[in-house]
């Protein structure tokens, strides 16, 4: 049984060497295009190279984004500089849900629409929220999934690092 476990495993990693190759700390961030949230213009990930950029993927039905949100709208206040900014992407398939949530908050950072979930996937997600901090040459420097009270304090400390 061992034996059989053993040559899938090869087999599987011959036909698809990336299958374990997970997203991690250190990787160059994949690269993106997408819609800002109910309008036409298209950001790109190069647009960001040269900041700090916490990336941060959400969705209306998620709990914990409801903590997060108000936390980055206040993380982009503080730290708003043309060295740093906070992106978020939503999932949600239906913009009039994510349109409900945000009219909740009075976010001031950008909002990118990721209906169909591809970048989502690109990112290989774990959990909702899952953020990414990306440093100014485009490499993951902290990935975070979920938020509860208390992890903004770590955060701003990974953005301060890479600021300073």
């Amino acid at each position: 049984m061992m034996q059989l476990k053993k040559s899938l495993c090869m087999f599987i990693l011959a036909v698809c060497p990336d299958f374990c190759l997970a997203l991690n700390e250190g990787a160059v961030a994949p690269g993106f295009s997408l819609p800002v949230f109910d309008h036409p213009e298209i950001r790109k990930s190069s647009d960001y190279l040269g900041k700090v950029i916490y990336l941060d993927f959400w969705a209306s039905w998620c709990g914990p984004c409801q903590i997060s949100v108000p936390q980055l709208v206040q993380l982009q206040a503080d730290l708003n500089t043309d060295k740093f900014e906070v992106v978020a992407i939503n999932v949600d398939e239906e913009a009039h849900r994510a349109r409900r949530f945000l009219a909740k908050y009075k976010v001031n950072y950008t909002v990118l629409a990721d209906p169909e979930g591809r970048v989502a996937a690109e990112y290989e997600l774990t959990g909702m929220p899952s953020a990414f901090i990306v440093n100014q040459q485009g490499r993951i420097v902290k990935i975070h999934t979920g938020f509860k009270k208390g992890d903004m304090e770590i955060i701003r400390s990974y953005i301060n690092d890479l600021l300073n």
